[in-house]
C-alpha cells in the first residue's frame, strides 16, 4: 500500500469516527459531560478554522494529526458501548450522503461570532 493510499484510508477513518462521535453526542443515553465533549470534538474536527493555522510549519498540522484523533478516541472510550455501536451504524448510513453546505455555513458563522466576541473582549480589556 502506498503512502497516499494509507493517508486516504486514515482520512476516511477520521471522517467516519467524527460522524460516529457526532451521533453519539446526540444520543440521550450518552452522559451529558461526554455529550458536551463529543460536540466540541466533532465541531472542531469539522470546522474549517483551526486553533493552530496550517501554514505554521510543523505545529500547524499538529492539531489535525494529534488533537482531533485523541479527542475522538477519548469520546469513544467514555461513551457507552451500545451508543457507540448505534452511532457507528448511523455514521455508516450517512457517510455516503452529500455534504451539507448549510451546516458548513452555520459552523463558519459560529466561529466568526466567537472571533468577534473575542476581539471585542480584548478591546475592552486593553481600554480602547
Amino acid at each position: 500500500m502506498t503512502l497516499q493510499a494509507s493517508l486516504k484510508t486514515w482520512a476516511r477513518q477520521i471522517k467516519q469516527q467524527t460522524l460516529t462521535v457526532y451521533f453519539a453526542a446526540r444520543d440521550p443515553r450518552t452522559p451529558w459531560a461526554v455529550r458536551l465533549l463529543a460536540l466540541l470534538v466533532a465541531a472542531y474536527a469539522l470546522s474549517p478554522i483551526d486553533l493552530i493555522p496550517d501554514f505554521i510549519p510543523i505545529i500547524g498540522y499538529l492539531d489535525d494529526l494529534l488533537i482531533v484523533p485523541l479527542g475522538l478516541a477519548l469520546v469513544v472510550r467514555l461513551t457507552p458501548p451500545e451508543v457507540i455501536q448505534s452511532s457507528r451504524e448511523q455514521a455508516a448510513h450517512y457517510a455516503g450522503k452529500p455534504v451539507s453546505y448549510g451546516a458548513a455555513l452555520v459552523i463558519l458563522l459560529l466561529w466568526l461570532i466567537l472571533a468577534a466576541w473575542l476581539v471585542r473582549w480584548l478591546i475592552e480589556i486593553a481600554g480602547f
